[in-house]
């Protein structure tokens, strides 16, 4: 994994490097990483490299007139750099001397002249700098005064991040043809590349057979909308949906009705998630059973074909054991068991976090349902989950400390209706659309002084990140943005979701819109944008648009009898029960 430190942190405790020795070390991948992102970690109060007395010396250097630390960003594309010394230069030593770069690519052209008496080297690049990239500029010890011969005796280093290409990528079109712009780019991730053998969601785009069964739900719900929307028609949808429910219901691996977190795409066998988890997640199984239950809705014609389709989800269903996983008998529910391990990864399900879905399909099940008292002493922890602390003048009713990642509002909301609804711990529009607004303001604040986090750029959830995958949130932020997180949120904060939308589609578009929609992160202050999309942050993105522009799959889901009357048995009160 790679460190972010400071310059200062590499060359601690061995010799200052040549310029030899520096051109070496930036063909090594880890150093090379390392010097890319080391800026972002600096300290602003870090001093500027002195050097012994006698010898020459740095008066200071100037970016465009402002004279700062070792690290700049927002940096014009035509920048004058100003390194003043305190007397008078050798010309023919300097140019030799400073190196300036991408930052891991090669030296870049650039112009030298000499102010006041030779002591200040002006330094502008020959053609304009790449938007959004980071350069280095480092001067190397062998400049020589004029008249005493004397030499700097240390590297200087100073790292550039350039500002945003902020013209318009694409052509502006109205708000509402831009949300089904949005939409329609999202959903080709389900339908175009859907697996060709099941039809379930992969993982990711990289994921080949390996397909997940959360994100399948997800999938499911986003095939709705395009038939909503006219992507494709009714009948595409519902051969579609013949084919995953059939996979579903004759290949896949199922343990007590219940789904595993992977599949094998093309023969249904359970790929294990991680060392023990080889077997049922019960939260990925209730995501996929929000969506079949979304479609058994939506499919509700008395042709055969409709009929059949809602038989065998009323299968799958009625199939799952949700009772089974109180493990003997606990007023809680587990999220794992094993073939091989059973119970051993020991995980509870317990609130606030994502899981929400779970209880409420665990309660609405006809067949293997729970007690109130599961949902009161297991997920509610008996009022445990209550936070009801201020954070920028907005109560968060449940949760930890700023509410964290943002699919919490999310994952559970694709199909339960918030508005109006309540029980004996919150008020949930209340809980979703506050955690939102803290999730935005912590990004607007920027407390952390993030390059690029505004008003217009904001969003922290579980996504891709530049060492792997993290959970974004206030209490774990590194400049992260996931746009899933602002655009999922679009019921709950439409404003500042659209003017996310706009940032990232007109702005950034170029950088993070692609085949099937936003990637799944970038970071502005890394200067990183991510190649990767997700299943489980395509799918929120066309879903949350579509509820807040029509409510769809809250009707849909909502409407189910079961989910009216297990809702109802929890406590949960709303015009919508």
């Amino acid at each position: 994994m790679l460190k972010c430190l400071p310059e200062a942190a590499l060359l601690r405790g061995r010799p200052l490097l040549s310029k030899e020795e520096f051109m070496k070390l930036r063909t090594i991948p880890y150093a090379l990483a390392c010097s890319i992102i080391m800026f972002a970690c600096k300290k602003k109060d870090d001093p500027a490299p002195v050097t012994p007395e006698g010898g020459l010396q740095l008066a200071n250097a100037q970016l465009n007139g402002t004279i700062t630390p070792d690290h700049y960003v927002n940096v014009p594309v035509r920048p004058t750099f100003r390194l003043a010394f305190t007397t008078a230069l050798t010309q023919s030593s300097v140019k030799p001397n400073i190196l300036f770069s991408e930052t891991g690519g090669p030296p870049l052209d650039y112009n030298i002249s000499f102010e006041k008496n030779d002591s200040i080297a002006v330094i502008q690049p020959v053609a304009p700098l790449k938007y959004l990239t980071k350069y280095t500029l480092r001067v190397f010890p062998d400049i020589q005064s004029k008249i005493e011969k004397k030499k700097l005796s240390t590297n200087l280093t100073y790292n550039l991040l350039t500002t945003i290409d902020s013209s318009r990528k694409f052509a502006q079109i109205s708000d509402e043809d831009l949300l089904t712009l949005i939409q329609r780019q999202h959903f080709k991730y389900f339908w175009d590349f859907g697996h060709p053998v099941s039809g379930l969601a992969r993982e990711r785009n990289t994921s080949g057979d390996l397909v997940t069964s959360g994100g399948s739900g997800f999938g499911i719900m986003a095939i709705i909308t395009g038939i909503h929307r006219q992507f494709i028609t009714r009948e595409e949808g519902l051969a579609r949906l013949q084919k995953i429910v059939g996979f579903l219901k004759t290949k896949a691996e199922r343990f007590h009705g219940a789904f595993p977190h992977w599949l094998d795409g093309n023969t249904g066998e359970a790929i294990p998630f991680s060392a023990k988890d080889n077997g049922a997640d019960l939260v990925e199984t209730s995501y996929l059973m929000q969506g079949l239950l979304t479609a058994r809705q939506y499919f509700d014609r008395a042709d055969a074909a409709e009929i059949t389709l809602r038989n065998d989800i009323n299968t799958l269903w009625n199939e799952v054991e949700w009772s089974w996983f109180r493990k003997n008998n606990e007023n809680v529910l587990y999220w794992h068991w094993s073939p091989n391990f059973t119970w051993d990864i020991n995980m509870q399900i317990k609130g606030w976090n994502e899981a929400l879905i779970t209880y409420a399909l665990a309660a609405s099940s006809t067949t293997y349902t729970i007690p109130k008292e599961v949902y009161d002493n297991g997920w509610a922890s008996n009022g445990n989950m209550r936070n009801g602390q201020t954070y920028y003048g907005i109560q968060l009713p449940l949760g930890p400390a700023y509410g964290g990642p943002l699919f919490f509002a999310h994952y559970s909301f694709l199909g339960i209706n918030p508005k109006d609804l309540t029980d004996p711990y919150a008020n949930y529009w209340d809980q979703n659309k506050n955690h939102s607004l803290i999730n935005y303001n912590y990004c607007v604040s920027n407390v952390r002084n993030y390059f690029g986090y505004s008003d217009s750029c904001w969003g922290l959830t579980a996504s891709d990140d530049i060492n792997g995958y993290r959970v974004h949130g206030p209490s774990s932020d590194n400049g992260v943005i996931s746009p899933t997180a602002a655009l999922s949120s679009f019921p709950y904060t439409p404003t500042e979701s659209m003017k996310a939308l706009k940032f990232f589609y007109y702005v950034l578009g170029d950088k993070i819109f692609k085949e099937y929609g936003f990637v799944d992160a970038f970071s502005l202050h890394h200067a990183w944008f991510a190649n990767s999309f997700l299943a489980i942050d395509q799918g929120p993105i066309i879903i949350m648009i579509e509820n807040h522009r029509s409510g769809l799959l809250w009707q849909l889901f909502m409407s189910c009898p079961e989910v009216k009357a297990g809702m109802r048995k929890l406590g949960f009160q709303s015009p919508n029960l």
